[in-house]
């Protein structure tokens, strides 16, 4: 069989188990909250491999390979770097508050805090940037097709779309899943093996490491201005920060089958995703010294293993490839059907039942998928999507979610000034000084204006609590991420 062949094969059998998968899981996907939250009670293993192929995507396979080729550690700070850090951070300051509030979305935390404008605002935002990612992803399948068999862009990114739509439509959370932990394994299995080849084909780390620029793994900017440090801090909250707020992080704490599982399968994940995501961050840079001149630098890990790899192994690694993709694709599909229906249809339907809310997720899937190719064939650049689909996050949503977890003071009045101020900023900065980081002026705005109006409108509109699912308000103790990594807490 000729390489092509093989791979075709190998993808082929791949899809077809994950799409075996999802028709399994969809037995137990018989309603709207076990579709969407596999019936809360997801263990540890499986909750921690889940999000460490939730986050591993093509934004750290294609898009910071890619990045490392072209500039070194500077360039890959958002991701793994600022990756890592919101798994931390969810896991010490949001993961067990989160899963004891027994919520199916984030923005309901934000309609039981803020009222239903605030909400509806972060559900639009969210949405938004799911999409955003979920265009990223397709150009990431569409680039593997197009680099090793040739297939147009367009093809592979409506074939690879029409596979996630199906399996994730079908399956919903447990789907997800149970696909995400074998596809984290076959991720860790393809990049393993063609960082060993290549190394051993290049002459191994000796012969690299004289020929690459002096500041490679320089991760402090080299000049010293506003505008650059801004750029820099940029670099580490926009996934650092900005994707605290997550459905697709969130939704996995909602899902575990308790808090001690909800936070440690964060730590869990961010070691391993941290890892994990070295490995083609180091094949990107590698590439820069045995590939120079690469006409798209995102093309390196399939170019490397069409070079080095054994059809056999290229098959393979075609599969960790279209893994790491589609693990991240599907989770914000998911995330962002289930924001529409559990959060934008009772705006429309204030009555549906869960069978109608079940369908409603289902239909959203490939509904807002296919605004996302829509996207992919626009931009067609897959680090530079991932990173603006998180800004309109960062400028609006972010702040108020932090303060309502952790300022008792914040109210309705205070959080859509900020969330108002903060995107107009961001706005009008990407217009008149693209150049600049508008997202982190927006950050700025909306921070200042929520402590500047939050103290002075409590007397006519004073905050609300913390209230679970059911209504009940919520004890705020011990609500840190402290708990044993080990030892079982009774």
């Amino acid at each position: 069989m000729s390489t092509q062949a093989i791979i075709f094969t190998g993808v082929v059998v791949y899809l077809v188990m994950m799409l075996a998968v999802g028709v399994v899981a969809a037995k137990k996907a018989d309603s709207a909250e076990n579709f969407m939250l596999a019936g809360r009670r997801m263990p540890i293993w499986i909750c921690t491999a889940t999000l460490v192929a939730t986050w591993f995507g093509g934004s750290t396979m294609m898009g910071s390979s890619g990045a490392a080729y072209e500039g070194g550690f500077l360039r890959i700070i958002a991701d793994p770097f600022g990756g890592a850090l919101a798994l931390f951070v969810v896991g010490f300051f949001f993961a067990r508050i989160f899963r004891r509030l027994r919520l199916v979305t984030f923005i309901e935390f934000f309609e039981n805090r803020f009222g239903i404008t605030a909400a509806t605002i972060a559900a639009v935002a969210s949405i938004a940037s799911g999409i955003g990612w979920t265009a990223g992803m397709l150009v990431a399948f569409g680039t593997v097709f197009e680099t090793l068999t040739g297939v147009p862009l367009v093809w592979g990114i409506s074939g690879g779309a029409l596979i996630i739509f199906l399996y994730t439509a079908v399956g919903g959370m447990w789907a997800v899943a149970v696909t995400d932990f074998v596809q984290i394994i076959i991720i860790a299995i393809g990049l393993v093996v063609l960082l060993v080849v290549v190394l051993v084909d290049a002459g191994g780390w000796g012969t690299i490491a004289p020929q690459l620029p002096e500041h490679t793994f320089r991760m402090i900017p080299l000049e010293h201005s506003p505008e650059i440090w801004l750029n820099y801090l940029r670099a580490w909250l926009i996934f650092g920060l900005a994707d605290v707020t997550s459905q697709s992080l969130l939704q996995r704490s909602f899902a575990a089958k308790n808090e001690q599982v909800a936070q440690n399968s964060f730590y869990f994940a961010g070691f391993s995703y941290l890892t994990l995501g070295m490995i083609p961050v180091m094949l990107g840079i590698i590439g820069s010294v045995t590939l120079p001149g690469l006409v798209n630098p995102e093309s390196i890990l399939p170019t490397l293993a069409l070079d080095h790899l054994h059809p056999v192994a290229i098959a393979l690694f075609v599969g960790a490839l279209l893994a790491a993709i589609m693990s991240t694709a599907d989770s914000a599909l998911l995330a962002a059907a289930s924001i529409f229906s559990t959060n934008l249809l009772p705006l429309f339907k204030p009555q549906a039942t869960d069978k109608l809310r079940l369908l409603a997720t289902r239909i959203a899937i490939p509904v807002f998928g296919s605004v996302a190719i829509y996207i992919a064939l626009k931009v067609q650049v897959i680090f530079n999507l991932i990173l603006d689909a998180n800004s309109v996050i960062l400028v609006s949503v972010v702040v108020p979610f932090i303060a309502g977890v952790y300022w008792k003071s914040a109210n309705r009045t205070g959080t859509l000034a900020a969330m108002a101020a903060g995107f107009l900023m961001w706005l009008v900065a990407t217009l008149l000084a693209p150049d600049l980081a508008g997202d982190m002026l927006g950050l700025i705005v909306c921070l200042v204006t929520l402590v500047i109006v939050t103290p002075l409108t409590q007397k006519f509109d004073p905050p609300r609590p913390l209230l679970t699912a059911e209504g009940e308000e919520i004890e705020l103790k011990d609500r840190l991420g402290t708990l044993p990594l080990f030892r079982k807490v009774r």
